[in-house]
């Protein structure tokens, strides 16, 4: 059974040639980049030619550009350390919207626990955050405003320079959750408007367990660790060398790669659409339809079936019902409920994500068996 992985929003293959980048990084050059020596020294040079990489892939300058440990430290990074700067008391007010990931909406309720006021923004009825609804939540007391720049599941982009626009106004720190959208579309921060911006290696091609914050050049942060002054005293920690090196090379070829894979993603998603919607008819329901939305993802709700039920009957499938950081929990999304869906309408829904090694014959016959599983339950 040939395995069809429709699923690049939950995570990506490495890319062989980030792999190739990344061996000789785990056996010969072994040092510590604190070292002195030329073990040393060698691991610190491919660190900050990794760290040029990921900076031009921002238009960002180096010394902006922060490694972690992935995407969900580097959210808590930039919303903890803008809150937490400078306190006790915990006093100020954070702004996300309900259409968050857990790695942004967790921090705030831990903040929120902690003492600190949130407000969680609504998203319209095609899952876009509107810039009123943010500028009608802000207060004298607002630090920080954390804004997705496009949903994992549903592919929505949001207006992320618009409401750049609202936070300078009110001189307020703005932060985005970057991690499904480097390197299917453009994400250059000046062009955003960001303050700070969350990359994931593991969803542009580079290994699970590596990412970056982008910093402006100015914005304090509160270290969530303590230890040496590694990353500018902002993440402690012995680097993670070959990692860091793998992100550095992904960062190179998705940017080299961005135009031409937008296009091809787009074209395999819309050939997928074309398929469903002509077997399932109008009861088909395109989530996000009449917003902007990454070129790879597809959402759609399913009539009479339940999504998981219908993956079920596709073993040779591997997509989602959503995001991955939500399987195991059998009610409805945060996202999908903010957008109002129904009950049944989430309950049949099924993500469909492609991704650089898509190829038409498997987005064909992934068709070919929704469809008939599909028919089959209905």
């Amino acid at each position: 059974m040939r395995t069809i992985y429709l699923d690049y929003n939950a995570t990506t293959p490495i890319a062989p040639s980030v792999v190739e980048a990344m061996l000789p990084f785990l056996s010969e050059h072994f040092g510590n980049p604190s070292s002195g020596h030329a073990l040393g020294r060698a691991c610190q040079e491919a660190i900050e030619d990794a760290r040029s990489r990921v900076a031009v892939l921002l238009g960002a300058d180096r010394d902006e550009v922060f490694f972690t440990s992935g995407g969900t430290e580097s959210n808590n990074l930039a919303i903890q350390g803008v809150m937490l700067l400078n306190a006790p008391p915990m006093e100020g007010h954070l702004i996300v919207s309900a259409i968050e990931h857990p790695a942004v909406a967790e921090p705030a309720r831990h903040l929120q626990r902690m003492g600190f006021e949130v407000t969680v923004v609504r998203c319209n009825g095609q899952g876009v955050v509107e810039p009123g609804e943010v500028e009608a939540a802000m207060r004298p007391d607002t630090r920080l405003v954390s804004i997705m720049h496009a949903n994992n599941e549903t592919g929505v982009i949001q207006p992320l320079h618009e409401i750049s626009e609202i936070c300078r106004d009110h001189e307020v720190l703005f932060h985005t959750d970057a991690a499904q959208t480097i390197g299917k579309i453009p994400a250059y921060v000046d062009e955003l408007g960001v303050d700070m911006l969350t990359v994931a290696g593991h969803k542009l091609y580079a290994p699970k367990g590596v990412g970056a914050l982008y910093v402006r050049r100015g914005v304090k942060l509160e270290p969530l660790l303590r230890g040496a002054a590694h990353e500018s005293g902002l993440r402690p920690g012995t680097e993670n060398v070959p990692y860091l090196v793998g992100l550095g090379h992904a960062a190179m070829l998705v940017l080299k790669s961005l135009e031409v894979s937008r296009q091809r993603m787009s074209e395999l998603r819309d050939r997928l659409h074309t398929r469903l919607s002509a077997a399932v008819g109008s009861g088909l329901r395109v989530n996000g339809a009449g917003a902007d939305r990454l070129p790879n993802t597809l959402s759609v709700s399913f009539p009479e079936v339940a999504g998981s039920d219908l993956l079920a009957r596709i073993p040779e499938l591997c997509a989602s019902t959503g995001s991955a950081c939500h399987s195991g929990h059998h009610g409805m999304s945060p996202t999908l409920a903010a957008m109002g869906l129904s009950v049944e309408e989430a309950r049949g829904t099924v993500r469909l994500s492609v991704g650089w090694f898509t190829s038409e014959e498997e987005v064909e016959r992934a068709a070919d068996l929704l469809i008939g599983a599909w028919e089959a339950m209905v």
